[in-house]
């Protein structure tokens, strides 16, 4: 759908420069998704991997970031490795409803109601990110938390539209419950993509 270089904005990498890819294409259909217009994978060109590769090797950043609409929806086993034959650590973020493919150095899951992530990717997490849009999620991040590995960061995160009424509720939260951690969408708040 998109390639960009930019800052990571949220998670355990935030900050840190990055090369996007987000791929068309989802199966999920999140409400509140901020990139509906990456859902029909048909209205976007298809590329060659090398001319992708290519792209994202012209920044210095060393740092691929596959996303989407839903990247696992795509056999991503060849573009893997072919980024990190050019050098690149390879992250993903991903709902998880689909089976993974690629070679990864990072994968954040972040489940969705509409659709559940498979136990394979909950396993192989190195980051859960739950969306909080209600109160009720905190008890839907539990179930998730207890189904990744002991070493995968617990992350929170505010759904943007929702920021100014749930953030309060996260900082409880994450008070009384230290092992998560609040992640914001920094990228929003610079203003960059």
């Amino acid at each position: 759908m998109e390639s960009f270089y930019t800052l990571q904005g949220e998670g355990f990498h935030q900050g840190k420069a990055a090369y996007f890819i987000r791929l068309g294409g989802c199966d999920v259909g999140c409400v509140w998704c901020d990139v509906k217009e990456s859902w029909d994978a048909d209205k976007h060109p298809q590329l060659a991997i090398p001319d992708m590769v290519r792209e994202a090797a012209a920044n210095p950043g060393r740092i691929v970031v596959i996303t989407g609409g839903e990247p696992l929806m795509h056999d991503l086993t060849v573009l893997t490795q072919a980024l990190h034959k050019a050098g690149f650590r390879n992250h993903i973020e991903t709902s998880g409803s689909s089976p993974l493919s690629g070679s990864w150095d990072w994968i954040t899951l972040s489940p969705k109601k509409f659709k559940a992530p498979l136990p394979e990717i909950c396993a192989k997490a190195h980051e859960l990110k739950i969306v909080v849009y209600n109160k009720s999620d905190f008890a839907w991040a539990e179930k998730y938390a207890a189904l990744v590995g002991k070493q995968c960061k617990l992350y929170l995160q505010p759904e943007w539209s929702r920021a100014a009424e749930m953030t309060p509720f996260i900082i409880d939260y994450v008070k009384e419950n230290p092992q998560w951690q609040i992640s914001l969408q920094i990228h929003k708040y610079i203003n960059v993509p």
